[in-house]
């Protein structure tokens, strides 16, 4: 049995050092391509620019330190907008599992909220705000808070029954079922959730930026078009797409860890 594990171990192995190689080489082959296209000029480099001078525009703005301010604000409202629309979410799904008379009562609105164009509210977050962090932070939770809402409510009602009335017959309350039951069942959706957020919560604070900021990758992005300086533009989108995947793959040890955790337990 310890030879078949180890083989198994060994394959798993090479199976992911494939997988990094050949994610490595496409990523080489695609930057080549653009670079070699952007000075031979198949391709516009006033609009689409090419590696080297992405490269070249963020060691400038990382040397003078003019990026780092944009950064450090765009990060901070991401940040904030993804826990806070996180642990929202996971509160109202909470209380809508707690007292079903209130799923049933907001089930409507939220199918509403869901479907309605958030970034449509981003004036009025602004007005009633004021154009600064909090108005972006409520952009991006707008986006955030009902899809984790319903995606976690959902994983909430679909834990087997038969835990449920196991747990139910010894005797548990509904605070012991939940903890012991529903929330560790419900935790691979919750780290999925997760790792969605990360994404909406970059989208609606660049949203907000592209509104309001006058400060941010969000803001970079919007002056970049304004002047016609792509390559501000696209080494900006450079920046976030690090940074969010930095976020990512924190989400993804946190997964490791609680998951590994869970099954010790």
């Amino acid at each position: 049995m310890n030879e078949l594990h180890v083989r198994f171990k060994q394959r798993e192995l090479r199976l992911t050092t494939a997988v990094i190689a050949t994610q490595i080489v496409l990523l080489a082959l695609f930057v080549g391509l653009w670079e070699f296209a952007g000075r031979r000029k198949w391709i516009d480099p006033l609009l689409f620019s090419y590696p080297t001078k992405l490269l070249d525009q963020l060691w400038r703005t990382m040397a003078d330190g003019s990026i780092w301010p944009h950064v450090g604000v765009t990060v901070s409202e991401t940040v904030a907008g993804f826990a806070l629309g996180t642990l929202l979410g996971t509160l109202i799904a909470a209380a809508l599992w707690w007292f079903p008379f209130l799923s049933r009562v907001f089930d409507p609105y939220l199918v509403v909220l869901n479907s309605m164009p958030k970034v449509a509210l981003g004036p009025i977050f602004i007005v009633g705000l004021g154009p600064g962090f909090m108005s972006i932070v409520a952009v991006t939770l707008s986006v955030t808070v009902i899809i984790t809402t319903i995606n976690i409510y959902n994983r909430f009602r679909e834990i087997d029954s038969g835990y449920v009335k196991v747990v139910r017959l010894f005797g548990a309350t509904r605070s012991q079922l939940f903890r012991l039951v529903i929330l560790p069942g419900s935790f691979p959706v919750i780290i999925s959730t997760l790792k969605v957020n990360v994404g909406l919560a970059w989208v609606g604070v660049i949203v907000g930026e592209f509104l309001v900021a006058k400060l941010g990758l969000g803001y970079l992005i919007i002056y970049g078009f304004q002047v016609f300086n792509f390559t501000l533009v696209l080494s900006s989108l450079i920046v976030i797409a690090v940074v969010a995947t930095i976020m990512y793959q924190l989400v993804s040890a946190l997964e490791r860890k609680l998951t590994a955790g869970w099954r010790e337990r």
